[in-house]
């Protein structure tokens, strides 16, 4: 994939000149006919492809993938009921949906996108062609490739090579799923591996350390283990928190590692010294710390609620990640639940407020 174009880096100062003006742009599916406000729609995940022209949601039992610059539906890709219940093959007549739970982007290839849901399922998708699904693996299953972890899935994140998958379970079991691109990159086939049961420690998330050689494991008692990568050996923990910690974060330049938690605070851990700097919290901000974004700069950050969104007040704090302050807060209706920047610009997706999926700055060039 050829170098992405990135956005001049913005200063602290200059930042809230160049952001405050910026409007959101709905990007919505809701019917033009209804009456009354709409209810924030239940949006499970946020998720940009590696060059950002491409932007997957997760509603309920439906993905719905955007063109960044082009909110009309019509330009819009989705994939009903992507996970079927019971395990029955997706696409089957007369099947409903399961939840979808999270959907990820590879990172390294443009239009492939991984899902995973209630269903115990892990697919792969191809959404590349504007308002179509390409795939193989048989008529009416669009899915490039599957497999099955088995119960209800809890988390997805892509290992930074493209190769591989972790995918975790509620129950706390983890599975490491290798994709393996077969016959000229047409077809992919996907091979699971159990890495991890429950164990002492109830699991939240993981992420990969920007290098691949880590993994960042989010847990009940309010740390983040640091894990080795394949072997998953313990190697270093980072203790913060009061509450459980429910994400975690590398920042794209390597400078920190973020931790979301219950205690409505995200702590920033500097990887030189492996101390935490300090930590951020706002008045907007009161309830749990669920999602959490870098800038592609590494130097702001943002935070969402997830599903605690409802009991949270409404505000999007705009953090910068050495200072800890608030540099700009966006006005919501709502408690913003799921947030996401833009690989290589100042875009800012959220989701938890009415309408739809919102993205400030969509179109923007600096």
């Amino acid at each position: 994939m050829a170098p992405i174009p990135r956005s001049r880096p913005l200063k602290k100062n200059d930042f809230p000149t160049f952001f405050k003006p910026l409007k959101p742009t709905v990007f919505s599916d809701l019917p033009p006919n209804i009456r009354g406000p709409p209810l924030p729609p239940n949006i499970r995940a946020l998720s940009w492809s590696p060059t950002g022209s491409l932007i997957a949601t997760s509603t309920s039992a439906d993905i719905r993938v955007w063109t960044s610059e082009r909110p009309n539906v019509k330009n819009s890709t989705q994939l009903k009921s992507a996970h079927a219940k019971g395990g029955v093959p997706y696409g089957s007549p007369g099947i409903g949906g399961d939840t979808v739970e999270k959907v990820a982007f590879c990172p390294t290839v443009e239009g492939v996108l991984a899902s995973t849901g209630l269903d115990g399922m892990v697919r792969l998708w191809d959404v590349r062609t504007p308002g179509a699904v390409t795939g193989v693996g048989g008529k009416g299953t669009p899915a490039l490739a599957d497999c099955r972890t088995g119960g209800d899935s809890a988390f997805l994140t892509w290992h930074p090579d493209g190769k591989e998958l972790l995918v975790g379970r509620r129950d706390d079991v983890v599975h490491a799923v290798d994709v393996r691109r077969m016959d000229g990159g047409v077809r992919y086939e996907m091979f699971h591996e159990k890495k991890m049961e429950r164990g002492k420690h109830v699991l939240y998330a993981m992420a990969f350390s920007n290098s691949g050689r880590e993994v960042l494991a989010t847990t009940q008692e309010g740390s983040v283990r640091i894990l080795d990568w394949p072997s998953m050996e313990y190697l270093h923990t980072l203790a913060g928190h009061t509450a459980a910690a429910y994400t975690v974060g590398h920042s794209p330049v390597g400078a920190h590692i973020a931790i979301g938690s219950g205690d409505s605070t995200i702590s920033l851990w500097d990887t030189t010294t492996w101390l935490s700097t300090h930590t951020l919290s706002a008045p907007s901000q009161t309830t749990s710390v669920r999602d959490l974004s870098f800038s592609f700069d590494g130097a702001y950050i943002v935070a969402g609620a997830g599903p605690d969104a409802k009991d949270g007040m409404p505000g999007l704090n705009i953090f910068h990640a050495d200072h800890g302050s608030v540099v700009h807060t966006v006005e919501t209706t709502h408690c913003p639940s799921y947030v996401a920047w833009h690989p290589t610009r100042y875009w800012l997706a959220y989701a938890g407020d009415t309408g739809g999926m919102k993205v400030i700055g969509a179109g923007t060039v600096l």
